[in-house]
């Protein structure tokens, strides 16, 4: 049964065309995954199903009673009420439900007429029917999923980060069960735990999802339809994102193939009729004639292939081998008042190796990195050698928070400044590599979003030809494009790699060794994500 249907939608903005002739048909059950570069239109189309958006052309068709479901509905403001009971406000009708049932309950002791019977048990059939027994324990249990401890959802909203808030509004989202949710991009803020849990529910979920979102390895877990929004238009298919992009490959491959066809058939018809011309009889000005009407023809059915995206190019390069014994942590551990954050912490890397370091949000991973990249910037001798950085070895340093840039210079001249010696054209090459070209190259980096100032952040890192690379979350802000781009720079990269990142597909791409980091120290697993994944399931007990 189709819920949700988009008719040629056209949006625009001024004079620039966002996208047109959007079509497309959303079923019961169907949980789409929606792709696209950043600024091509996903969020736009949410808009113009929720109605926060009017398009110029086309519309939304709505099936009878359907409810739609986002998550800008459920934003909570800073008050001083629990985590748990602003997420406990999607289920205020069961709550004065249970209030009226307790007054009712009072009011049996001493009324035992039939209106006051028959009222109680109409009340409690319906509370129990529309899951008054477990609504609490679903808001606890959807809290606690998301990464919420006891003693957090008992914290006033005031006193939460903003990661926290919005993982309210999705734990409120979700317990509303609409028909149709819009989730857009609804694992950031989550670790890798708070992702597995969503991809179970929503797997579970008996309604129906459109989610916009970057994380290859969740929409590959969810979704049995993709829809993509590329050069202004909307491309659907069956399949997870991993099966659409087999699709395209095939489609693209297909419409090239066709067009080359169709335009060789065109130059040997006009060849044709050139050489009819010339011969200039009347029967030869009539088959040119036809021809011409075959050409025509031909050429009105003609569509020239989109192209792919700009891709993002690059390579990491270094400038020395070093050693086979590039950093070597023994018994390292980290505390701040009242708290032991890890402890016992061992780790050796190797010439050319690649780990992964994961773990809960707030575990001490950035900490981590940061206490590495401390001893090297200080050229420190810490305590009894805990950190030992091998011969040769030279650090890169990615920051997810971008506090690495500087707000006041312009993209040219944040890039040129870590490199004076570099020429201008040498550094503007290099960032038209990450798609800062022309007059792009003078915005301010304080104006930038975030993809855009990752991408600033790469270039420099990639500049450095360092040899050891500590990224910190990589992939945030980034779009599927500029993702898969620096997967391919970083799987050729010769150097080490010590990468902190909740990017599953990211991780199972390059890494050659898991690190789990708890407060009793790291747990290892050679392989890749799938490999970790495979072991941690055997270990408790699952097939």
């Amino acid at each position: 049964m189709t819920i949700l249907t988009g008719s040629n939608i056209k949006k625009s903005y001024g004079g620039r065309v966002l996208f047109s002739g959007v079509t497309f048909k959303i079923g019961n059950r169907d949980c789409v995954g929606l792709v696209g570069a950043n600024g091509a239109g996903k969020t736009t189309l949410f808009r113009i199903i929720t109605g926060g958006e009017t398009c110029d052309e086309g519309g939304v068709v709505k099936a009878a009673g359907l409810t739609v479901g986002h998550l800008a509905q459920h934003v909570c403001a800073d008050s001083d009420r629990s985590a748990l009971d602003e997420t406990l406000e999607v289920f205020r009708p069961l709550i004065e439900t249970e209030k009226k049932l307790a007054e009712l309950q009072k009011r049996l002791h001493d009324d035992h007429s039939a209106e006051t019977i028959e009222l109680h048990a109409r009340l409690t059939e319906e509370f129990q029917r529309d899951g008054g027994l477990t609504y609490l324990a679903r808001a606890k249990s959807a809290l606690k999923g998301l990464g919420f401890s006891e003693a957090e959802i008992l914290l006033p909203i005031s006193a939460l980060s903003g990661g926290q808030k919005s993982k309210i509004g999705l734990c409120r989202l979700l317990l509303s069960s609409p028909r149709l949710m819009l989730l857009d991009e609804p694992t950031n803020h989550l670790d890798i735990d708070a992702s597995e849990w969503l991809e179970d529910y929503i797997r579970g979920y008996s309604g129906a999802a459109l989610i916009i979102s970057h994380d290859r390895y969740f929409l590959d877990r969810v979704t049995n339809r993709t829809f993509e929004m590329e050069h202004g238009r909307l491309f659907a298919a069956d399949g997870n994102y991993s099966r659409y992009k087999e699709l395209k490959e095939e489609r693209l491959y297909s419409e090239s193939r066709q067009y080359d066809n169709t335009m060789r058939e065109i130059k040997r018809i006009e060849g044709i009729i050139k050489q009819q011309r010339q011969w200039n009889r009347e029967r030869n000005i009539k088959t040119a004639e036809s021809k011409q009407k075959q050409v025509d023809k031909l050429a009105a059915g003609l569509q020239k292939p989109e192209r792919e995206p700009d891709e993002i190019k690059y390579r990491f390069e270094i400038n020395l081998t070093g050693g086979n014994d590039v950093l070597s942590v023994k018994n390292l551990s980290k505390a701040f008042p009242g708290r032991v954050l890890y402890k016992n912490v061992e780790m050796d890397i190797k010439r050319g190796q690649k780990l992964f370091l994961i773990g809960a949000n707030g575990c001490g991973k950035t900490t981590f990195l940061k206490q590495l990249l401390s001893v090297y910037e200080n050229n420190e001798e810490s305590d009894s050698n805990i950190i030992r950085f091998g011969s040769g070895v030279a650090v890169g340093y990615f920051d997810q928070t971008g506090s690495t840039l500087d707000e006041k210079k312009t993209v040219l001249h944040e890039v040129w400044g870590a490199y004076p010696d570099m020429l201008e054209t040498a550094v503007r090459n290099a960032l038209a590599v990450f798609l800062f070209r022309g007059d792009g190259v003078y915005q301010p980096v304080s104006e930038l979003s975030g993809g855009e100032r990752a991408r600033v952040a790469i270039v420099k890192l990639m500049l450095s030809r360092c040899n050891l690379l500590l990224l910190d979350e990589p992939t945030n802000h980034l779009d599927i494009y500029s993702r898969e781009a620096l997967e391919k720079a970083l799987k050729e990269y010769p150097g080490s790699l010590l990468a902190v990142s909740h990017d599953r597909y990211f991780i199972n791409k390059l890494a050659d060794r898991i690190c789990r980091l708890t407060p009793e120290g790291i747990e290892y697993c050679d392989g890749d994500y799938d490999r970790y994944l495979e072991i941690r399931n055997i270990s408790k007990g699952f097939p």
